[in-house]
């Protein structure tokens, strides 16, 4: 059943075209990780506009604002990340990017637009008793900017007794949600494997100790890591995605590196797989008479939404829009988002928010391609308010 009365999309969409120019502009500007300078500046003077008070500086580049209302102690984390890619953009619009190699390929401007449009919403109403605090994050691209801010004491500074997160989905329809309970999406570790052997003449392979030959062993290795070590009912990714060896035809290289990426949606389950590599790699390598030598990084830990918050942002979601726009049984994903060092300090929850289907909004997302669609702003900003009032009622 939909509502009777205005929602938070309802008011929020009043305010359409300023936030549809904030996102615009933030497209047209992106920075990267922790180089969000002028990002987090545009963020606070907003912020400070709306009588919101402001923070600066934590985790280098982040900002949170804090609105308080209301007698009630309970807090409420709202948080957006900020940061860009570093990669060329193809679009032709107006507002694409004016940096080279740097573009808005994941809608981080899309989302701190959406956390905006909820920090205005919230200020303007007051129909909440408690604290918000605006959580606006940088670097979430692989660069730390979630373990950076809780380093730097976020959840001391700014106790949250809940915390919340988006992001948006290309291919799912604008006024659709989509959640689950527990893992939400995957953590996420990178690795680097340097093979050492002995270089010599491609004629007269037998004098050599080829990596090249030792390192597609391994590669092959690896792939038998999830279907023999990982249990039918648990999920893993290993991925080999880079390969550099020589340079010419006719020399058989000293070294060769590769690269990759492996996902679970168990931090056991990573380490785990991190075991079985370094133990295949090295065992692999001494029999081919070279040697491996392994480093594997975490870059984000799964996303596991807890139940209380999961109903509650998905019942908010639901008062919305209706209980036909939201999937409460998404499935999880793959893809991994350092929001989740955030989620293993406090309780919470992550949902997904439409882009929109077709030209308007289903291109992928770290597609040369994509763009936010500014559609999708009002039901963004909607949730992240609507959810602060389900927590903290008024009276």
């Amino acid at each position: 059943m939909l509502p009777d009365r205005p929602t938070p999309i309802d008011h929020i969409r009043r305010h359409q075209a300023e936030l549809t120019a904030w996102r615009r502009d933030f497209h047209a500007h992106p920075e990267t990780g922790f180089q969000e300078v002028r990002t987090s500046a545009l963020v606070a003077e907003r912020l400070e506009a709306m009588g919101i008070e402001v923070h600066r500086g934590i985790g280098r580049t982040g900002v949170v604002g804090v609105l308080r209302n209301g007698r009630g102690n309970r807090a409420i984390g709202l948080r957006a990340d900020m940061d860009a890619l570093d990669m060329p953009e193809a679009n032709e619009f107006a507002h694409r990017s004016t940096i080279p190699g740097k573009m808005h390929g994941c809608g981080h401007d899309g989302h701190t637009t959406m956390l905006l449009g909820a920090a205005k919403y919230l200020a303007e109403t007051r129909n909440f008793d408690g604290i918000v605090h605006f959580i606006f994050q940088p670097a979430e691209e692989g660069t730390g900017g979630a373990q950076a801010m809780v380093a730097e004491g976020l959840f001391e500074r700014f106790p949250c007794d809940a915390v919340y997160g988006l992001h948006n989905r290309p291919g799912m329809p604008v006024g659709h949600y989509g959640i689950c309970t527990g893992p939400m999406m995957a953590g996420c570790g990178f690795f680097d494997l340097e093979i050492r052997g002995k270089g010599g003449h491609g004629a007269r392979p037998e004098t050599t100790v080829d990596p090249v030959v030792c390192g597609a062993a391994i590669v092959s290795a690896f792939q038998s890591i999830v279907a023999r070590n990982v249990a039918p009912n648990d999920t893993a990714v290993v991925s080999v995605t880079g390969f550099s060896a020589g340079t010419a035809y006719n020399v058989i290289p000293e070294k060769v590196a590769l690269r990759g990426t492996v996902r679970a949606f168990r931090t056991e389950t990573m380490r785990l797989v991190e075991a079985r590599m370094r133990a295949l790699a090295t065992a692999i390598a001494s029999g081919h008479g070279a040697t491996a030598e392994l480093t594997f990084r975490e870059i984000a830990v799964p996303v596991v939404n807890g139940a209380e918050q999961t109903a509650l942002i998905a019942d908010a979601a639901a008062a919305m829009v209706g209980e036909a726009q939201l999937d409460r049984n998404r499935t999880p994903a793959m893809g991994s988002e350092d929001f989740s060092y955030m989620l293993a300090e406090r309780p919470g929850a992550y949902i997904l928010v439409g882009n929109g289907e077709g030209e308007a909004g289903g291109c992928e997302v770290h597609n040369p391609r994509y763009d936010f669609n500014d559609e999708a702003i009002p039901y963004g900003a909607g949730i992240l308010a609507a959810v602060v009032e389900k927590e903290l009622p008024k009276g």
